[in-house]
């Protein structure tokens, strides 16, 4: 949903002595087994398949509906038990060959989102048939069955969509909502005559009824389970071409086809080249890409339908820049990379939810380097590594694979670390088994589990047959425990050979680890522009001897490790005078790692310093974007202090040399990552104080307010929010016109984003206010509190948002609400603001949203450390 390595070699008997001292023993986990699975439900009920009738009331905001569960009765019971939530049940009865019929009487524990069926007598193993009729609400947020409003030209609109994940089937449907119950379904849904209607299969009956009505009967779906049910239905239209038998469709509402060619051509592609690195074809007749004008953020992989907001998906060459562009291709790479991992095969639990989403990032990633080098995805991959590098190396963290006990904690998972770190474990982990062997082991996973269910268990099971290592033991390490490595690395030259030591410790950057635990470490050791090889780093430290003295060392060249380095002073000097020889991954690894390091106290910030002076005609705008979240980082530190000054010189110093070889006049023939960086070092020059980047900014802002097709698409990200974080009264409201008019969602997005910058407090309060505002889509209005609070007005926010709290929780998806009142401090490097949101969430949350909680006032007393220790070295190093 909406969006690093190597294994391990046998170890030694002294080995593996060592490893029991330093770390604690995990239970390795066992491969998938329905009956041992966790979950609320019992197992001795599953359905087999769900026959659905919906008619929904987008006028009352409301919908009937009935249907006929076929269930297995495994084993003798006395009740049965499914998942419900926010429906009332209106009759059920039981039928069964020589069984009769039986009326039931409903019982619904509402805080459980159990449904129960208490049975007079014991019911044998058999067939059966549930049959229940029910009513129940459409809502605003993207929960279970949802309606969005919208324009088309002068035209109100209104269409409904559905959102499952992880645990809101049960707000459409009664049914057996837990990922290891799976079924087929076989929906029918009564609709206003103007409407078209999509889900996960075909329409296979379409018929006229009174009252202006329509009946859609869709395609039996093959087994699944019910989180990836869909159903999307409005005035919609849809371009459609074929590949191996599949009807492959982009759905938009009307008028928006144009600018679904570029998702369809993209669909294509990439569905031939999952078929064949999978080694099972798309097993399903049509594959579906919906384009919806809000609703959420991102995407959700339905089986067959998977749903957009429209802005990550739709591209309009005349308009979008080119990163989005990029975006659609890799946001599509991704959710289409589900129908087989999450689909096809499916997590138990979601406890192992990585399995699903790591994977899907990962095989993105993977597909975007393929069809476009130029974008250069796995290096953009790696600097966002680096993010979710910095929650990891926190007390607050928790491991890839952790235990998921309620909905709320589901919902919860779906988080940095279960995505990039997850996916960035893969990317370790095929370097170091080698490509052709974790294609070999991802086949074979495919073939025998498809249409069930897995554990990680499963997937190294088949990995390590795959490539003859015990890849379950390193894998290990990595996914149920949390954190990571520095590895230090010295070096000695000794008759003519080079003697490398390296070391390894738990990273910290909040407070040291109690624990000593250690990894099994791949890490490649080479030099500069020279080959390197793997050894395994299992013990607190070890010796290894390259044969010649000859040529800068290096460790982790092509930047596949999930660890950070930290080099002896003489070794990292050798490195740092090599930057403009150094391959593009050695370099970026070479920064980040130095700056996390001077940022946990382990090195002085003036030797990042003087290492970011060495980048200043750096060429990779994934390179520039590091810098600039590390610039920008610095300034909100030094806010309001006397060191701010000489930083944004600095910074200035650092964009313009490069910045001046690209001048603001685009060029023809301009490559897409030239076109991309303009504007992130203009960006980079305006934060630092450039008066010519802000004035070109204000000039361009006007201009795009009066004629948007007078800027171009690459700078308009850029002159939006530097021109709308001052801008005056009259520039704001001409902006929040225009976010309120346009019917563009993109452009609509991005002058948000705008006023939600808005430095000036009396306007930020006026953007606060749109957050109440219920003609705009809760995907847009769930987004501003956090947003102003970011830029600078916590204390605004926070006012706001606790005045305001239960008309805001309404627009949060289930994924939002633990998160939203955190986020909003979030931002902040004052204590006070994180004791302050720690007590309001302790008093008005349930347990399930203290973690969000504890993580993000950790991080605000974390980054108030930081801020302490580093202002002295900023003064020092820039005066």
């Amino acid at each position: 949903m909406r969006h690093l390595f190597a294994t391990r070699l046998v170890l030694a008997a002294a080995v593996s002595a060592a490893l029991a001292m330093f770390t604690p023993a995990v239970q390795a986990e066992a491969p998938f087994a329905f009956a041992a699975t966790p979950g609320k439900l019992p197992k001795d009920v599953v359905p087999v398949q769900y026959a659905a009738h919906l008619v929904p009331d987008l006028k009352a905001n409301t919908f009937l509906g009935s249907q006929t569960i076929e269930i297995d009765v495994l084993r003798t019971t006395s009740a049965i038990k499914l998942n419900v939530a926010n429906i009332e049940i209106d009759a059920a009865s039981l039928t069964g060959t020589g069984f009769g019929e039986r009326k039931l009487t409903p019982v619904i524990d509402q805080e459980q989102q159990v449904l129960s069926f208490a049975l007079a007598e014991p019911l044998p193993p058999g067939r059966y048939q549930l049959a229940l009729k029910f009513h129940g609400a459409i809502n605003r947020e993207a929960r279970g069955i949802f309606s969005l409003k919208y324009k088309a030209g002068a035209a109100e609109k209104a269409m409904l969509a559905t959102n499952m994940e992880p645990s809101d089937a049960r707000r459409l449907l009664p049914l057996w909502d837990e990922p290891a119950f799976r079924a087929n379904f076989k929906l029918t849904v009564d609709l206003p005559v103007s409407f078209k209607a999509f889900s996960n299969t075909p329409v296979e009956k379409q018929e006229k009824l009174d009252g202006g009505l329509q009946r859609f009967s869709f395609a039996v779906t093959p087994k699944m389970p019910s989180y990836l049910l869909v159903l999307v239905a409005g005035e919609l239209e849809r371009a459609s071409i074929k590949y191996g038998g599949v009807d492959i469709g982009v759905v938009t509402t009307e008028g928006k086809l144009p600018t679904a060619a570029y998702a369809l051509g993209a669909t294509k592609n990439l569905l031939r080249y999952y078929n064949g690195y999978f080694g099972q074809p798309y097993p399903l007749p049509k594959l579906d890409q919906i384009a919806i004008p809000g609703g959420f953020n991102g995407a959700m992989e339905n089986w067959g339908g998977i749903v957009y907001n429209e802005t990550t998906l739709l591209f309009d060459p005349k308009t979008s820049p080119e990163s989005q562009r990029q975006n659609s291709f890799e946001i599509n790479a991704h959710e289409v990379a589900h129908q087989w991992f999450g689909n096809l095969v499916t997590m138990a639990w979601w406890d192992n939810l990585w399995l699903n989403e790591g994977f899907a990032s990962w095989m993105a990633t993977k597909a975007t380097e393929h069809f476009h080098p130029e974008w250069r995805a796995q290096l953009r991959a790696m600097a966002d590594r680096d993010g979710v590098m910095t929650l990891d190396a926190r007390k607050t963290t928790h491991p890839i694979q952790t235990p998921v006990l309620t909905e709320e904690q589901a919902a919860d998972a779906f988080d940095a670390i279960t995505y990039v770190k997850g996916q960035a474990f893969l990317h370790m982990l095929e370097d170091y088994l080698g490509e052709d062997a974790f294609r070999k082991g991802i086949r074979a996973y495919m073939a025998q589990h498809k249409y069930s269910n897995t554990t990680s268990a499963d997937l190294w099971a088949a990995l390590e047959k795959a490539s003859g290592k015990p890849v379950e033991q390193l894998a290990s390490d990595w996914t149920t425990v949390p954190g990571y490595p520095v590895l230090g690395v010295s070096q000695a030259c000794e008759n003519g050979k080079r003697r490398v030591t390296l070391t390894q410790e738990q990273y910290r950057i909040d407070e040291p680890a109690r624990e000593k635990r250690l990894w099994n470490v791949p890490v490649q050791v080479g030099v500069v522009n020279g080959k390197a090889a793997y050894t395994l780093l299992s013990t607190p430290s070890m010796t290894m001897t390259q044969p010649s003295c000859d040529g800068a060392l290096v460790i982790d060249p092509r930047s596949v490790g999930y660890y950070r380095v930290q080099y002896d002073r003489p070794t990292f000097d050798a490195l740092a005078g090599q930057v403009g020889k150094l391959a593009d991954t050695t370099r970026l690894k070479l920064l980040l790692d130095t700056y996390s390091l001077a940022g946990a106290g382990r090195v002085g910030l003036d030797g990042y310093f003087k290492l970011l002076e060495k980048y200043r005609d750096e060429p990779r705008l994934a390179i520039w974007s590091a810098i600039g979240r590390q610039l920008v980082t610095l300034d909100e530190m030094t806010d309001a202090a006397p060191e701010q000054a000489a930083l944004r010189r600095f910074m200035t110093a650092t964009a313009a040399s490069r910045f001046a070889r690209l001048g603001w006049q685009i060029r023809q023939g301009e490559s897409a990552e030239e076109r991309q960086l303009r504007p992130l070092l203009a960006t980079i020059l305006a934060r630092g104080g450039h008066p010519e980047a802000i004035a070109f900014a204000r000039k361009n802002l006007a201009a795009y307010l009066a004629n948007p097709a007078s800027v171009d698409p690459s700078m308009l990200g850029f002159v939006v929010s530097v021109g709308g974080r001052d801008a005056d009264l009259k520039t704001y409201e001409l902006i929040a016109a225009r976010m309120l008019q346009t019917q563009n969602s993109e452009e609509r997005n991005r002058l948000a984003r705008a006023l939600a910058g808005a430095r000036d407090p009396a306007l930020a309060a006026r953007t606060l206010a749109l957050a109440l505002n219920e003609q705009l889509p809760a995907a847009v209005t769930s987004r501003f509190v956090p947003a102003v609070a970011s830029n600078g007005h916590v204390d605004l926010a926070w006012k706001f948002a606790t005045a305001h709290r239960q008309a805001l929780m309404k627009d949060q998806e289930a994924g939002g609400q633990s998160k939203l009142f955190p986020a909003v401090v979030s931002s902040s490097s004052d204590p006070a603001h994180a004791g302050l949101m720690e007590d309001y969430v302790k008093h008005n949350f349930g347990p399930d949203a203290q973690a969000e909680a504890a993580r993000v006032a950790n991080a605000i007393r974390t980054r108030a450390a930081q801020k302490s220790a580093l202002l002295p070295q900023i003064r020092a190093a820039l005066q």
